[in-house]
């Protein structure tokens, strides 16, 4: 699972997808739980790209 900004959303998609070779889940971080900084910024976290979700 990886955690990203709104600027990263496809490139999370397309490092997923390499690594896992299927199409992740995409959901938002809600509102209170956005901790999380992106992978590739320094930008707060909006999406989990990956299989486990909130």
């Amino acid at each position: 699972m990886m955690v990203c900004c709104a600027e990263h959303l496809e490139l999370a998609i397309d490092v997923y997808v390499d690594k896992m070779e299927r199409a992740p889940e995409i959901s938002t971080i809600p509102v209170d739980k956005q901790e999380e900084s992106c992978e590739f910024c320094t930008r707060q976290a909006e999406y989990m790209v990956g299989n486990e979700c909130f």
